[in-house]
């Protein structure tokens, strides 16, 4: 399992456990885990591809399939629930260093468990990440800097940037129908 992966911890975290051999097995890497609801649950996954091109439709199916198999047999979840995988999008969490590092000089937005010098949201520009902490440059031109294990969420903000790098990670359609212009695909459901 990625060792650069986010902190999941609980229902999540075992999910994470379970599921990550196989999707990273298929050449993807998991952003994020999240149960949402209590009825009915929805288990919601959000993958990037490995090789750092944007994830499609397809790639979402895949993932799901292989996903909702392994969960089937695990069993983890009493009752009904609901899959719902997903690529990150454009604007996304940032729940890895590699994340902070991989949009280094790209805007974000962060807030901590633990207040740091009395705030705990930060806006400004990504400086990276040495694993243990983010570091941000912020609006007034101050670094400050953010244990990844107290980050709360944390959020690329969508800019012109971000959208021109972004294109440059899309690869070429391998279906005729299928558009890629950068946008965040829709989820892939699968009802369990």
């Amino acid at each position: 399992m990625d060792k650069d992966i986010s902190a999941h911890s609980g229902l999540e975290g075992r999910l994470l456990a379970l599921i990550a051999p196989a999707v990273e097995e298929m050449g993807y890497e998991i952003v994020r885990v999240a149960v949402l609801g209590r009825e009915r649950p929805t288990v919601q996954i959000m993958a990037d591809r490995a090789d750092g091109m944007l994830i499609n439709v397809e790639d979402c199916e895949r993932i799901s399939h292989a996903v909702g198999a392994v969960l089937d047999v695990e069993d983890p979840i009493p009752g009904a629930w609901t899959l719902e995988v997903s690529s990150a999008g454009i604007d996304r969490p940032l729940t890895r260093a590699k994340d902070w590092a991989r949009f280094a000089g790209h805007q974000a937005k962060a807030e901590v468990l633990v207040p740091i010098e009395g705030r705990r949201r930060f806006a400004g520009i990504s400086l990276g990440s040495d694993g243990t902490v983010a570091r941000m440059r912020l609006d007034d031109g101050t670094e400050v800097a953010l244990p990844l294990a107290e980050i709360r969420k944390a959020r690329l903000v969508l800019t012109d940037a971000l959208i021109e790098d972004s294109a440059r990670m899309v690869q070429p359609a391998t279906d005729a129908g299928v558009e890629q212009d950068g946008k965040k695909e829709p989820p892939a459901s699968k009802v369990h």
